[in-house]
């Protein structure tokens, strides 16, 4: 009997200042599985990511959660899926007059109704999961880019999600930061968490990821392992894609 899929985008579309950015995407994402989006600025990579966590809402077709469409009209609904499918943005999104412990426990008090001690003692775990329990009481500002987006990170742990959505979470980093988070994030994938990235780290979707789709204008052109479609001598857009990447740096 073969396993039904954790979450499921089924046929959405979505236009933007009259252009379609989506056309008629569908996909299948299994537990524990790590998918990687690949393919050229303004291909459709985030608009995707935020239509999954309906942080946009498709103009048609839906996404299913355990078997079950989400309905984006339903609030009470909508918020408990956004607990369930955490996201992670190129920009960390982190409040800049909080702590990093702060930072991380504010959802767990205001959306789960944790008290404070056990907000702050979940957050302390999440920071220290990512590497951070010494800079629990620095803010923002006194961290850095990589810094910030592992706070980033523990904070979509701390409300236990099923699903992970990270949206080129390594593009607004200095080179030396980038390992720093991409290793959170292989950690993460070796013990089971189930994703899906947008990135142009191609090392680490080759070593990584389950399937790539490589995206373009709208639509997911290619799909398949890594193996497959970065093989030498494929003639696939993926890796032709890849190598003009390359010769890029």
């Amino acid at each position: 009997m073969k396993t039904a899929p954790l979450m499921r985008v089924v046929g959405i579309s979505k236009r933007l200042g009259g252009r379609v950015i989506l056309d008629s995407i569908h996909l299948d994402l299994f537990k524990g599985q790590t998918k990687v989006l690949i393919g050229p600025s303004g291909g459709g990579k985030s608009t995707l990511l935020q239509c999954m966590n309906l942080l946009l809402t498709p103009d048609s077709g839906f996404i299913e959660l355990e078997g079950r469409t989400i309905d984006p009209r339903n609030k009470r609904e909508l918020y408990a899926f956004r607990q369930q499918v955490g996201m992670i943005f190129q920009d960390f999104n982190l409040f800049d007059h909080l702590t990093a412990l702060d930072n991380v426990a504010i959802a767990l008090r205001k959306v789960r109704g944790w008290s404070r001690r056990e907000a702050e003692a979940r957050a302390m775990e999440e920071l220290a999961r990512v590497g951070l329990a010494d800079k629990a009481r620095l803010y923002p500002a006194e961290l850095s880019g990589g810094q910030k987006q592992r706070v980033s990170i523990a904070r979509a742990l701390a409300m236990d999600p099923k699903v992970m959505l990270l949206d080129e979470p390594t593009s607004a980093l200095d080179p030396e930061l980038v390992t720093e988070v991409l290793a959170v994030i292989r950690a993460l994938a070796q013990a089971g968490m189930t994703m899906v990235m947008a990135t142009h780290q191609m090392g680490f979707a080759r070593a990584l990821a389950d399937e790539v789709l490589f995206m373009e204008a709208g639509r997911i052109i290619e799909q398949d392992s890594p193996t497959a479609l970065l093989a030498p001598g494929s003639g696939t857009r993926t890796l032709d894609f890849c190598s003009q990447l390359a010769e890029g740096l």
